[in-house]
């Protein structure tokens, strides 16, 4: 259950023990009102994670606009990560990856109708979003890679943990990828575990559920990536090009439909150079390049082609969670919690 390719380093532990202390004080002053958060009266659903990248953030807020856009008007916030551009910029369809970064700029192509919107003060952002000449008037916001940004309080907090790197198996920065103590998870109302194998047994399912020691009123749900029905066809095994952060498990599931498939990864957000695109054409040689959507954005002056990639829920249990979600929706109270 463990990627081996993903590496600790024990001997940092010190240096993490710092930061844990560092992280540890402020999350208390939010605890103790200290630091002041704010609600607001639409419903705020926040998709984050305790790890530093990799755990599938866009797919499962792909999969919140699918479930809520055909009755509410979405609008989904981000930081706009390494875009060059500062303050609250709103997406439209001329919008470039420089102006919102790669997964924005993926969420608006695909989803013309909702409202995107990038900014790394995510207060100023949401008011920005629910001011008198946004329109249509937003009716929620899916706040992405939100969990530590805690000026904000959401009405639900969805977690997403990596099948592959449980956060009970990990170490603090910079000795791992912690960027805050496995407690955090206590902020959660939904904990998802992504990136599960399509076969995951009921009895693994429960063992991580008992290592997680998640409270009464937390809710786990289990997903994995699911791949079109009817996959390209290549006369020779593809190139897979990639700039995310966990490559290895897509690689792998990729394999299953082109055996003898080569990766070629680059950092998470990667800034494709021309030197790089030459030396993407030299290891492809001739051969058809794959690649996902998020990287699809700053690949375009190379051919290749897009796979997508979507949310499957384990167990079938894809309308429990569909009705925790639209029910809070519907309801619409200011700062509802779902322990409350």
């Amino acid at each position: 259950m463990s990627d081996p390719q993903i590496k600790t380093y024990p001997l940092l532990l010190p240096l993490a023990w710092i930061y844990g202390v560092i992280v540890a004080i402020r999350n208390l002053l939010f605890d103790m009102g200290v630091l002041k958060q704010k609600s607001y009266d639409i419903p705020v659903i926040g998709i984050g994670n305790i790890t530093v990248g990799g755990t599938g953030k866009t797919p499962h807020t792909e999969y919140l606009i699918k479930l809520l856009q055909k009755d509410y008007q979405v609008a989904v916030l981000s930081r706009g990560y390494k875009r060059k551009s500062n303050g609250f910029v709103l997406a439209n369809k001329l919008s470039t990856m420089e102006e919102i970064g790669d997964e924005p700029l993926q969420m608006k192509t695909k989803f013309p109708d909702i409202h995107v919107a990038v900014d790394a003060n995510r207060r100023n952002g949401i008011s920005r979003l629910l001011a008198d000449d946004i329109s249509p008037a937003v009716d929620v916001i899916l706040m992405d890679d939100s969990f530590q940004h805690r000026y904000v309080l959401p009405d639900i907090n969805i977690l997403l943990v990596d099948y592959n790197r449980l956060i009970t198996r990990d170490y603090l920065l910079p000795a791992g990828r912690l960027r805050e103590s496995v407690m955090g998870k206590e902020r959660a109302d939904i904990v998802i575990i992504t990136k599960c194998p399509a076969d995951i047994t009921p009895v693994e399912r429960n063992g991580i559920e008992r290592e997680l020691t998640l409270r009464y009123h937390q809710k786990i749900f289990f997903t994995t990536m699911s791949y079109p029905i009817l996959m390209p066809q290549f006369k020779e095994a593809p190139l897979l090009v990639t700039g995310i952060a966990s490559p290895h498990h897509m690689e792998e599931d990729l394999r299953k439909f082109y055996p003898g498939l080569e990766l070629m990864a680059f950092p998470d957000h990667h800034a494709f150079s021309d030197a790089d695109i030459e030396a993407i054409k030299k290891r492809a040689a001739g051969r058809h390049i794959i690649t996902t959507e998020k990287d699809s954005t700053r690949l375009k002056s190379l051919p290749h082609t897009v796979i997508p990639i979507e949310v499957e829920f384990i167990a079938k249990e894809e309308e429990k969670f569909n009705k925790i979600i639209l029910d809070h929706v519907r309801q619409n109270q200011r700062n509802s919690r779902l322990h409350q």
